[in-house]
Parts: C-alpha cells; sequence; structure tokens
C-alpha cells in the first residue's frame, strides 16, 4: 500500500493527474522540483528532489522533521521534544519524529526565475495517515469546511504593503560573512529603490520599474491574480493588489507570491521584505488589508449585499449597507478582535503600526469607507461588490491564520446574531476600546477568547501561543531591540 492511499488521496482523480503530471515533467526536461510547505510563520521550508524521484514521492511523499512544527521565529524549537512528557502536550512529536510531505500535483509550477526547476505544495501527515493537526493550511480548510456546510464560500482580495531594496553587495554582504554568521544571522546591507514621501507618483514607479517588473513578470508567470504595482508613501515601499478568489486559494497565493518574490529579487540583486516595520528611522510601516465577503455557493449571490437600506437606518448603521448576516458578521470581527490580531498581527514587529492618524487602525471600530477604522466597509444597497475590508493584518502574517480567524469570528457573529455599533467617523478618538500593543498581549487574549479556542481547538491555541510567547520573550530579553529585529525579521521575511 502506497502512502497516498494510506491518507486518503489515492483517488482515480489524483492517480490521473499524478501520472498526467510525471508525463508533462519528463516531457518538458524538468531536472529538480521543489516540495514546498508552508509553517507557521508562513514561511516555505521543505526539499528538492530530482525529476526522476516525482512518481515516487506523489505516491509515498518525502519524509520531514516534524520538529520543523515548532519552530519560533528564530528557528529554534519551543518545545522539549527530548524530555518525558512531550506526547501528552504533542502526540507524535516525541524523539524528533519524521512526518511526511505528500505533494498535491494540482499546485505545479514551473519556477520562473531559475532553470528547469518545478514546484509543488505538500501538507504533513503523520505515520498513521492523519493529516497534521497543527498544520496552519488544515486549520483553515476546516474552518472552509464549516462554511461549506452551510452553502457559503469566503472570497478575498489581496492589498500587499511590502519594501524593496537594492542589495549593497548581493555576493559578498555581512549576511554572507562566515565570521560574522549568528542565529539569527545579521541582516543585508540595503539602499533605496525610491526615496518615499511621493504617494503614487509616476517619476517614483519609474525609478522603481526594474524590481517592479520582476515583481510583474514573475507573479504573472505563476498565474497569480494581479491587478496592479503601486508606489507607497514609505520610502522603498510598494504595493501589490490581486483579484478575489476563493479563502484557500488566495492563502495558496499570497504564500506562494512572497516566497516568488523574495526569491527573484534577490537573483537581481534586490531584497523583499515582509516585515511590518523594516529597521531604519525613516520608513512606513507596512499593512495587509483583507477584502472578505461570502457568497452563497450554489448561486454566488454576495451574502454581504443589501438590496435596500433597513428601514430607518442612518449612514453609520451597518443595515444600510450590509445585509443582516453581513452586519452580525462585521460585529463578529470587532468582538473577537483582539484575539484576532494575535493572527493578524503575527510578529513583535507589526505592533509598531498601530499608531493614530497613520492609516493604521489603533481602536476597535468599524467606519464606512474609513481608511483609519481597524474594519471599512466598502459597498452600497445592491452592489454585488459589496464587501468588508479588515486592515489589522500585517505582510508577514501567515495568510492561513490570517483568513480562517476572519471565518471563525465571523460565524460566531452570525451565530449569535450580534449587532454592530454605530459607524466611527473620528477612528483616532479618544475611548474606544484599542487593539494590543503587543504580540504578548495579543496572544493572552487569544487564550482567553473562548469562542476562538473552542473553534481553532485548544490544542493548536496552546501550541500558537507556546511558539508566539518564546518569540516575544526573546525580543523583550535583547540587549539590542533594532537589532533583534534586523536579524529575527529583515533578512528572513
Amino acid at each position: 500500500m502506497s502512502f497516498a492511499e494510506r491518507c486518503g488521496l489515492h483517488s482515480p482523480e489524483r492517480q490521473a493527474a499524478c501520472e498526467q503530471l510525471v508525463q508533462q515533467v519528463k516531457a518538458s526536461g524538468i531536472e529538480l522540483i521543489r516540495l514546498g510547505w508552508c509553517d507557521l510563520h508562513g514561511v516555505v521550508r521543505g526539499k528538492t528532489i530530482v525529476a526522476s524521484q516525482l512518481r515516487q514521492a506523489l505516491a509515498n511523499g518525502i519524509g520531514m522533521v516534524s520538529t520543523l512544527l515548532l519552530k519560533d521565529s528564530s528557528d529554534r524549537t519551543a518545545f522539549k521534544v527530548f524530555e518525558p512528557g512531550i506526547d501528552k502536550t504533542l502526540p507524535g512529536f516525541a524523539g524528533a519524529s519524521n512526518f511526511t510531505l505528500m505533494p498535491d500535483p494540482a499546485s505545479w509550477h514551473v519556477l520562473p526565475w531559475t532553470e528547469k526547476t518545478g514546484w509543488l505544495q505538500c501538507q504533513p501527515y503523520m505515520a498513521d495517515g492523519r493529516i497534521v493537526p497543527l498544520d496552519s493550511r488544515h486549520v483553515l480548510q476546516q474552518a472552509v469546511q464549516r462554511l461549506t456546510e452551510r452553502g457559503w464560500q469566503m472570497r478575498c482580495g489581496l492589498e500587499i504593503e511590502f519594501h524593496i531594496y537594492r542589495l549593497k553587495d548581493p555576493l559578498h554582504g555581512p549576511d554572507l560573512d562566515p565570521e560574522r554568521a549568528g542565529w539569527p544571522g545579521p541582516a543585508p546591507e540595503v539602499s533605496l529603490i525610491h526615496p518615499g514621501y511621493n504617494l503614487l507618483t509616476e517619476a517614483w514607479f519609474d525609478r522603481a520599474e526594474e524590481p517592479l517588473r520582476i515583481v510583474q513578470r514573475t507573479a504573472q508567470a505563476l498565474d497569480l491574480p494581479l491587478i496592479s504595482l503601486e508606489i507607497e508613501l514609505g520610502p522603498s515601499q510598494v504595493e501589490a493588489v490581486f483579484d478575489v478568489s476563493d479563502a484557500l486559494t488566495a492563502a495558496d497565493n499570497m504564500v506562494l507570491f512572497r516566497n516568488a518574490t523574495r526569491q527573484a529579487l534577490r537573483r537581481a540583486g534586490y531584497h523583499a521584505t515582509f516585515m511590518c516595520r523594516p529597521p531604519f528611522e525613516h520608513i512606513m510601516s507596512s499593512g495587509w488589508h483583507l477584502h472578505q465577503s461570502v457568497c452563497e455557493l450554489p448561486t454566488g449571490r454576495n451574502v454581504f449585499m443589501r438590496e435596500t437600506p433597513e428601514p430607518g437606518s442612518s449612514a453609520r448603521d451597518a443595515q444600510q449597507v450590509l445585509s443582516d448576516a453581513g452586519a452580525s458578521w462585521l460585529a463578529g470581527l470587532l468582538a473577537h478582535a483582539p484575539a484576532l490580531t494575535a493572527l493578524c498581527t503575527s510578529t513583535s514587529n507589526g505592533y509598531g503600526r498601530f499608531r493614530p492618524n497613520a492609516m493604521a487602525p489603533q481602536s476597535i471600530l468599524w467606519g464606512r469607507d474609513n481608511r483609519g477604522a481597524m474594519l471599512r466597509v466598502i459597498g452600497a444597497p445592491g452592489d454585488g461588490a459589496t464587501r468588508i475590508e479588515n486592515r489589522l493584518g500585517e505582510p508577514a502574517a501567515n495568510p492561513y491564520l490570517y483568513m480562517a480567524s476572519q471565518i471563525h469570528a465571523g460565524l460566531a457573529g452570525v451565530d449569535a446574531q450580534l449587532q454592530a455599533p454605530p459607524a466611527t467617523e473620528t477612528p483616532y478618538s479618544t475611548g474606544a476600546a484599542t487593539i494590543p500593543i503587543s504580540l504578548a498581549d495579543a496572544v493572552q487574549a487569544l487564550q482567553t477568547d473562548a469562542v476562538l479556542c473552542q473553534a481553532l481547538g485548544q490544542p493548536f491555541v496552546d501550541y500558537y501561543s507556546t511558539i508566539k510567547q518564546a518569540e516575544h520573550q526573546r525580543m523583550a530579553q535583547a540587549e539590542d531591540t533594532q537589532e533583534f529585529h534586523r536579524r529575527e525579521y529583515f533578512g528572513r521575511i
């Protein structure tokens, strides 16, 4: 019996897709195939096989050490897997045991920035054929299943701000100096691709066109639904906007986009970082704005859309624009916002973004087309594109957890028929509940949110909290916080 059969993956459809892929690879001259998996921090890990091993890998997967699921953001293992009792906390992880990465033949891509190399997305399975329950993609799959059971589908559009720098010495930089190696290693030395503080100016786009062309061509070669590339306000800051797709596809696209962008730009002498606040004095924080709506599976009708305003409603009432379900979804996101923050802004670095008058949220509020509010409602009665934009996230967040958190909180609002408060017109005024100010505070909020703990599963919340607390504690203990951010995030995400 193949491992695919043990996992319940050996359907006639998958078998046919595997055979077709094997023949395609033979005919194309592909030499290497990267088997990639997205870890808890949104980083792609995996192994590379020669093309002749593809059939074997599709049938039986490839082994990986289970501690890859237990790493904090510095790559230190946050659990003591060689000590007694670990099997009670994390069944199946004792002794740094092996898991198996199973490739999905439908995820095949030929990588445009390197020679004769393909890429397959994988998910980890335990020795008995069960999918590893702590896998972040599996967490989103479970959330999506909750929607499917109601006949609903979440649709997501992505707006991703990030920074691109020019490497000063791509071949011999400080991060490649063996005398300066560390854990994590030093950050690369960089210069700007545009000086900033000239939002959306064509002149700055022209200065940055070379790296942005690389981003464009890479994204399009991978069939990602890129809409636009834009100059953001900060020095060397840019934005990529992607068309809507279902939540799982959108999350997969985000993983692929970040991974591909960093690698393609690095080969051309550039450094892309998706950390929120690069470690320089004159920067602007980057956000990841997640546009979300829910549609009916049979018809495609937007569940959030209201045909006509609620009688007697005003411009500050959610039900003037949103359906009853959409307004309750909005209220659910607000009610669980402190806990959501741990999953939407998942690094210690991201909490410096929540400042007043910075077009980033500071308080737990919603507004009608208001970019200072945490949640921005966009649309009008009868508008099929009516949606909620969550401005809470950072571009380094794990996309599977970001989107799963929205589904669970939104559904909690729908099930409880929560009512949204009036919209804000002054999102930076005092008096409203504020977003957690640190990763530790956000993790504590997640641990005490009974609804999300139940939806995500207490074992997952405990696991996630342990790893993120380790990250926060190391930052708190760092002698030089700025150097911590350079090494922990700038050179790695």
